[in-house]
């Protein structure tokens, strides 16, 4: 497994209907590097936006999807998505405000 450092796992929000429903609730979607574990999230999380305490972490692995192009046919790249949620008496993460 690589040296992973924090500020590598995070690589972009997602933002779709269903992950700013969730922000109701403190919860906060992110893709994160593939070989990345729950601790390394929580720390780059932690780290990375201030004031911020994650309570917990849930991980899933997204397959890519099948592609054609003709006779061929191949796969998009497969991602790993994170949901974090936050403790109650953390700050809420910036760059999600105003979305």
């Amino acid at each position: 497994m690589a040296d992973i450092k924090y500020y590598d796992v995070i690589l972009k929000p997602v933002v779709t209907e269903k992950t700013m429903n969730d922000m109701v609730n403190r919860k906060y979607a992110f893709y994160v590097h593939p070989e990345a574990n729950k601790i390394q999230i929580k720390q780059a999380v932690e780290k990375m936006f201030d004031g911020v305490k994650v309570e917990s972490v849930n991980t899933m692995n997204i397959l890519g999807k099948v592609k054609r192009r003709g006779y061929t046919s191949g796969r998009t790249n497969k991602r790993k998505k994170a949901i974090v949620k936050l403790t109650a008496e953390s700050k809420e993460i910036e760059i999600f405000q105003g979305m």
